[in-house]
């Protein structure tokens, strides 16, 4: 687990530019299951996710002189739109490979915040690729989730939770590569080992629990979910053994149940939220998660970055 005190530092180092998130009550969730349940609103964040905070605390941590050689990554979307700011504002470039079939969205995003993006083939191909341009152009490869520095920014969107949200007794996550889950894991271990951690993938990019049922990270052959952000092939190799000793359970949801939740969030709790962002309240909605018997519930809404085309096909 990552100590506390990493993680403390890393709230203090991006404080400035990156200020805590809201808990919004989700009234028709809190009567269905009756209880509180809060929604982590990080679509509120910089650049629309969480994924700013791990990127910007990755960039703050670098020398300058890996800053001049330029970076790079492969991302679904919100990684890239994320290090695309943070790599602005240090004045970096950076060079994002993107499966085809990512958000023309966040393609764009990234793009206008001065990333070079490239478009090549599935998850695993866009990964091939960017391996090939980090030894040609000598490029650091800035992982989206299996870093450390990584991990410590995005857990604190653990610590906001627990200091907005005394009375919670599970916190329920998307997981994708696992660097979020990894980094709530260890602050709820160092400050809150009671609480239950719900980790939620879609079931067509459940590398998580493969992960679990191998004993390691190990690749999935085929990726197949509409929530395209949580599409990791394979888990991290730093992220997995952190999110196996903190996470309490771990469920999957299918592609129906994540459109039904994201037309929940859209209708009833009034957040847009990507389909990704979307698990756990499926896995809520479809009563997958095996709940303390009281106290509040906090599902994390990890991103809202769709177009208004790609949100049209849910509704």
């Amino acid at each position: 687990m990552l100590p506390l005190e990493r993680l403390q530092a890393a709230q203090r180092r991006i404080a400035d530019a990156l200020l805590p998130t809201p808990l919004l009550l989700d009234h028709g969730l809190s009567e269905r299951l009756g209880r509180r349940v809060w929604l982590k609103g990080e679509p509120f964040q910089r650049t629309g996710s969480f994924k700013s905070r791990g990127a910007l605390h990755w960039v703050r941590t670098a020398s300058e002189e890996t800053l001049r050689g330029g970076l790079g990554a492969v991302s679904a979307g919100n990684h890239a739109l994320g290090l695309a700011w943070a790599a602005g504002q240090a004045g970096a470039h950076v060079t994002i490979v993107m499966p085809e079939n990512a958000s023309h969205f966040k393609v764009a995003g990234s793009r206008e915040l001065g990333a070079e993006v490239i478009l090549h083939g599935d998850i695993n191909a866009a990964w091939e690729m960017m391996h090939r341009l980090v030894a040609e152009r000598d490029l650091t490869l800035v992982h989206p989730y299996d870093d450390e520095r990584i991990m410590a920014g995005q857990g604190t969107v653990g610590l906001e939770i627990l200091e907005q949200a005394p009375e919670a007794t599970a916190i329920v996550c998307p997981v994708g590569g696992g660097g979020l889950i990894a980094g709530i894991g260890s602050a709820v271990a160092a400050l809150r080992p009671q609480l239950a951690l719900v980790g939620v993938e879609p079931a067509g990019a459940a590398s998580m629990a493969k992960a679990w049922a191998c004993g390691a990270p190990t690749r999935l052959d085929r990726v197949d979910t509409c929530a395209k952000s949580l599409g990791a092939a394979i888990v991290g190799e730093h992220t997995y053994p952190v999110c196996r000793e903190t996470t309490r359970a771990l469920v999957q949801v299918d592609d129906d149940a994540i459109g039904r939740a994201l037309r929940h969030l859209l209708c009833q709790a009034k957040i847009v939220a990507e389909p990704g962002a979307a698990v756990g309240v499926a896995a809520l909605l479809e009563a997958r998660v095996a709940l303390p018997p009281d106290g509040d519930v906090v599902v994390v809404i990890t991103g809202g970055n769709m177009s208004p085309e790609e949100l049209s096909e849910f509704l």
